[in-house]
């Protein structure tokens, strides 16, 4: 069995996850990061991180890191740590592809005593149900005899510069006890906040997608909380400041649900529970609800332009923000798409202004082409989705100068002061 000193380390899937990992582990150790893409490769030799979550300074610092595409490059690697996305596909259904890639690619490496540690997002049972198999298969090895598995899910929070990777309690876990063991003392070395050592892989699979699970489902009563109180004519925001003053009330608000954790995870989790003959009501339900903001939304926006008599088939509306949350430029599973595309169902023309994602990755990902930038009296409808600094920034009556004489303000997010815009969620 190895000791964390005799560990050659490589991480798979220098994203949001690996990079920032790769970076801490590199200052304890030589560590090779390896991705797929020969474009992500060149920008981090050249010294850039497009996900913005590691600085050039950083990268710089990091002379132990070195970046590959190159499988022969991990030959001389005996622990390897997964870092790829775990997507839905179109049919809301787990989308195990990347995982499985990067377990056949790690199996035409592995050697006797090898180990193969997760931090991907799955359902409780996938490392050794899905991914293991792989391993041996490829390998010709025997798991828990000739090579070992661990688990431990990441906790990044894309764009959070104060809860960082080191700075969050890790859950570990292993494949036998004395892997266990192992797994925990090598996030040792860079983990300040400390580890939790889970009693089993499927332990730390669990707990890993209810985490997510359990915020996606507060925030669904809360956005129905605020179609209720919408109804009735009652300010959430101003409801939801009262109820904070009691000590245990939880300080959720209401808003789209998008991003790779929270508005994925939930189905990672519905999806065993079926496979195992369980239907799961609240968890769906929570889901279809945040699913169906966008449209509210919209919804909202047409009664609103209808009541003021702007006429709504060929408007043109702004909606400022597509990334999924405020301050980084992430766009996976980004819910201000499903405002763009509900706004297209009544021909309305939509202008998206995000100064923070790449333009090239939104046409690609989306078949969405950001604007530039707005243009003076223009829009019939602005629509505030992500709370961006630059948006904070900018101000009601700056942001209401895109606007025709006669326009609908709609603040999502709580950017403005109650008065300063015409619509709230």
């Amino acid at each position: 069995m190895h000791t964390p000193d005799d560990i050659k380390l490589a991480i798979i899937g220098l994203g949001y996850v690996g990079l920032p990992l790769a970076v801490e582990f590199s200052k304890h150790r030589p560590v090779t990061g390896f991705d797929i893409s020969q474009e992500r490769i060149a920008a981090l030799r050249a010294g850039h991180d497009a996900t913005l979550e590691v600085c050039n300074e950083e990268l710089k610092d990091a002379r132990r890191l070195t970046y590959s595409a190159d499988l022969d490059d991990l030959a001389a690697c005996n622990a390897f740590i997964v870092t790829v996305p775990t997507p839905i596909d179109e049919h809301k259904q787990p989308d195990l592809t990347p995982l499985v890639k990067a377990s056949q690619t790690i199996g035409k490496v592995l050697k006797q005593g090898d180990i193969v540690i997760y931090e991907s997002t799955v359902y409780p049972g996938a490392t050794e149900e899905v991914c293991v198999p792989v391993l041996e298969q490829v390998s010709g090895l025997r798991f828990n005899i000739d090579f070992f598995a661990g688990y431990s899910p990441e906790r990044i929070n894309p764009g959070d510069k104060e809860h960082r990777v080191t700075t969050i309690k890790k859950v570990t876990s292993g494949s036998t006890p004395e892997v266990a063991d192992l797994v925990d003392a090598l996030y040792s070395q860079i983990i300040s906040a400390g580890t939790h050592k889970a009693s089993s892989i499927k332990v730390a699979e669990a707990a890993k997608v209810i985490e997510n699970t359990q915020r996606d489902l507060n925030i669904a009563l809360i956005n129905e909380l605020a179609i209720i109180f919408n109804k009735m004519g009652i300010d959430t925001e101003e409801v939801l400041k009262a109820a904070g003053t009691k000590w245990n009330f939880l300080p959720f608000r209401p808003g789209l649900v998008g991003g790779h954790c929270i508005g994925v995870d939930p189905y990672y989790l519905t999806h065993k529970a079926q496979s195992i003959g369980y239907h799961p009501e609240i968890i769906l339900a929570g889901r279809r609800l945040n699913d169906g903001m966008g449209a509210y939304v919209v919804s909202q926006l047409i009664k609103a332009m209808l009541t003021r008599r702007i006429c709504v088939e060929g408007a043109r509306v702004l909606v400022l923000g597509l990334a999924f949350k405020e301050n980084c430029p992430d766009l996976r599973n980004t819910k201000v798409v499903d405002i763009i595309r509900e706004l297209g169902e009544y021909h309305i023309n939509a202008d998206v202004y995000d100064p923070w994602v790449s333009i090239e990755e939104a046409r690609h990902e989306y078949g969405i082409t950001p604007i530039a930038e707005p243009a003076i009296e223009a829009y019939d409808g602005i629509i505030l989705a992500v709370a961006h600094g630059e948006f904070r920034s900018l101000g009601a009556a700056n942001i209401r100068k895109y606007g025709k004489a006669e326009h609908v303000l709609y603040d999502l997010k709580y950017l403005l002061a109650p008065q300063e815009s015409d619509l709230r969620l």
